[in-house]
């Protein structure tokens, strides 16, 4: 017999390997499947746990029926809130850590955060502190400046609030705005 034929003959008489275990393949689906529900399920539990430490805080204060006439308006991004000066501390408690669109509208009543989809809140002129830009808030970093922050108390607890407006140029004016508020309220008592 020639090599050639020998090797063709080997070459006939071997069989392919099985090239798929579908049962070891759909154990190891399930089991992923399985630990990304666990994760997800862990992840919703201390959402919820933070909310449970947060509940001291009281109900969010609803827009008086007669908040004036607006000083400025702002359409864009809700980014969250922390406690102040703690910008990794999310507030989820009654919404507060909800992202969503937000229209803003400041009074001389305070400040009006309307919110498609999550709880609409209203900020009195006496709660607000300051406001500043800032580069980051809880879950969201920007480039310097890139966020509108607010600093407002509710319920005894300092909170910060980030907004981010489709147009970025107009958080200057928020902040001198909110800012101008906030020093010529300062003889009232907070």
């Amino acid at each position: 017999m020639t090599p050639l034929i020998a090797i063709a003959a080997e070459a006939a008489d071997q069989k392919s390997a099985e090239v798929t275990d579908w049962a070891g393949r759909l154990g190891w689906v399930a089991g992923l499947l399985l630990f990304i529900a666990f994760v997800y399920w862990l992840m919703r539990q201390g959402w919820k746990w933070r909310g449970s430490l947060q509940s001291d805080l009281p109900e969010l204060p609803t827009a008086p029926e007669t908040a004036g006439t607006a000083t400025l308006t702002l359409s864009g991004r809700y980014h969250g809130s922390t406690t102040a000066g703690q910008w990794l501390d999310r507030i989820v408690a009654h919404g507060l850590g909800t992202r969503s669109r937000v229209e803003l509208t400041l009074t001389d009543a305070g400040l009006a955060v309307v919110r498609p989809g999550a709880n609409d809140f209203f900020v009195p002129a006496e709660a607000l502190r300051e406001a500043r830009l800032d580069k980051g808030i809880a879950g969201k970093v920007l480039a310097e400046g890139g966020l509108l922050i607010v600093t407002w108390t509710h319920g005894g607890t300092l909170l910060d609030s980030g907004f981010r407006s489709d147009r970025a140029a107009e958080h200057t004016a928020w902040v001198e705005a909110i800012n101008s508020m906030t020093t010529t309220t300062e003889g009232i008592a907070r």
